[in-house]
């Protein structure tokens, strides 16, 4: 069943059940499924057509749910591009998914004319609010006298394309990656298996493209007010209260969502007993912020960190208090229908695989994974295509992450950081987690970061309080102290350069991966010609 499918029988069974509610207002499923259908018609009317390219720049809402739903029904193309990208990326995106249509808040439409090369390919905008003076169609206009039942049904096939959804390119430049409807049916299916969510669920996703899921799932889907591109910014007291008001029991946040988060509730004793599910993803998380939850949580609530990415989620899947120590992070089993293999690391592309390119139990190297839910391709993009997926000799294709990893003794998969950031020295291969996880050990660290300046490994460290930047004493101490435990292992004692640096830059989708690029380049300037 498609998402859109979903929505429609959700509405047929469960009418009165709440759909979504943000700030105080509420739609249930059939007012959900009626509004949702009426826009159908009107991008119909419009001429939005099957397989026509829609960008959506819209905040998380109730228009955004049920325009989102209105594009599925029709089986238009949602694209979404995360405008904290920086305009310049913005633009090339914008340009290079050459889209048909463009719907946007009206702060938005200001793209047009900053970038009308990019928008060439249009044939109409749609303005969500108010239009200003813009002189384009409202999302209340094409509802207006509309009826509110079912319109022609637009079967989708399952290798039908259903999104473009653009990778924040923290780890390169952004990719369109292209989900096919049956993509995101198989998604569906492995989030209900593992977390056996139902219509008693009352779910919070903090990412906007999540809240189709709880819908799909029949879920009381509680949108937060929030910025979704500054997780790390977001007002701690309003989500507290939000899951407290709401009594949510399901929700999903950015690391940096969910540091801010439980740091306000252990300084002002905030417990969160609704809450029975998280889902924390979209970087490492640590285990300082693991344990912070034993203080806010029920006995019974269950804290997961599923693996993934844009191209492939999720792929493996682990509870808190299932993870152990060792050399990089436990991330678990694979998902259900999800095979994973470690690969032998290239930085090349590789068009077909062998047993022979695989690597043993306990050997770091590429995770690829495949599966009814892992992206086929990046769109129109065959260089990145190329270098990101392959074939194994029966014809299966499989996603490679960028990642590195193993499997230990007991087939539990484990994260060792991205390829392209490991750092080779004559003498041996540095894997940035393992490392990084020697330095954050020390309780004066908030995190670190392993960089590589030639063939020379440099650990930068941001400290919890910055103020020891100014203190020259005690930057000393702790310098000196982490030198200590530096030589204290062998993965580390031929480290030798260490800086320290106050706020590290961040993705903008998450604000929590680290971009080890611009801190390598900051520590080549300040080091000079000391190397």
């Amino acid at each position: 069943m498609t998402i859109a499918a979903s929505l429609s029988q959700r509405a047929t069974d469960s009418p009165t059940h709440p759909a979504v509610t943000f700030l105080d207002q509420t739609l249930t499923y059939d007012e959900l499924n009626q509004k949702a259908n009426q826009l159908a018609l009107g991008f119909t009317q419009l001429g939005i057509q099957k397989g026509h390219r829609v960008i959506l720049m819209v905040r998380p809402s109730l228009e955004f749910t049920f325009i989102t739903f209105a594009l599925f029904k029709i089986g238009a193309v949602c694209v979404l591009i995360d405008p904290g990208i920086g305009f310049w990326h913005l633009k090339k995106c914008i340009a290079h998914v050459q889209p048909d249509f463009f719907i946007g808040i009206p702060k938005s439409f200001l793209l047009r004319g900053l970038f009308p090369k990019s928008f060439r390919t249009l044939k109409r905008s749609i303005c969500v609010g108010p239009k200003w003076f813009f002189h384009f169609p409202t999302i209340i206009s094409l509802m207006k006298n509309k009826p509110k039942t079912e319109g022609p049904v637009i079967l989708s096939a399952a290798k039908d394309p259903a999104a473009i959804i653009f990778t924040t390119g923290s780890t390169g430049p952004p990719k369109g990656v292209v989900y096919e409807q049956g993509m995101f049916e198989a998604q569906l299916e492995i989030l209900k298996k593992h977390f056996k969510v139902s219509e008693k669920d009352i779910d919070m996703p903090t990412f906007p493209l999540f809240a189709l899921f709880s819908v799909a799932f029949g879920t009381h889907c509680i949108l937060p007010n929030m910025d979704p591109t500054r997780p790390a910014h977001v007002n701690p007291k309003m989500i507290c209260e939000n899951i407290l008001n709401h009594k949510v029991t399901m929700m999903f946040g950015s690391p940096a969502l969910w540091n801010r988060v439980t740091r306000y509730c252990l300084k002002f004793g905030i417990q969160l007993p609704s809450l029975q599910k998280i889902l924390i993803a979209g970087a490492p998380v640590s285990e300082n912020l693991l344990r912070r939850f034993d203080k806010i949580l029920s006995p019974t609530a269950h804290v997961y960190t599923p693996y993934g990415a844009t191209e492939a989620l999720p792929v493996s899947l682990i509870e808190r208090k299932e993870r152990h120590a060792g050399f990089g992070i436990e991330i678990g089993k694979p998902a259900f229908n999800t095979n994973v293999q470690i690969l032998r690391i290239t930085d090349q592309p590789l068009k077909k695989f062998t047993t022979a390119d695989l690597m043993h139990t306990g050997s770091v190297g590429e995770i690829m994974v495949s599966g009814a839910h892992v992206t086929k391709t990046y769109f129109e993009d065959p260089i990145n295509t190329a270098l990101a997926k392959t074939i194994d000799t029966e014809g299966h294709l499989w996603h490679r992450m960028g990642d590195v990893g193993y499997f230990d003794a007991h087939e539990n998969l484990w994260y060792c950081g991205r390829k392209k950031h490991r750092v080779q020295t004559p003498s041996k291969t540095y894997f940035t987690i393992p490392v990084e996880n020697i330095f954050n050990q020390h309780a004066d660290v908030f995190r670190s970061a392993l960089v590589g300046v030639g063939h020379t490994p440099i650990i930068i460290i941001e400290p919890k309080d910055k103020s020891i930047l100014k203190e020259s004493p005690r930057l000393l101490r702790l310098k000196e102290e982490l030198q200590i435990l530096a030589r204290s292992s062998n993965l580390t004692q031929d480290i030798s350069e260490l800086l320290f640096y106050a706020d590290f830059p961040v993705d903008i989708r998450h604000n929590a991966k680290i971009n080890r690029e611009k801190l390598a380049l900051w520590a080549r300037k300040k080091l000079g010609n000391t190397l």
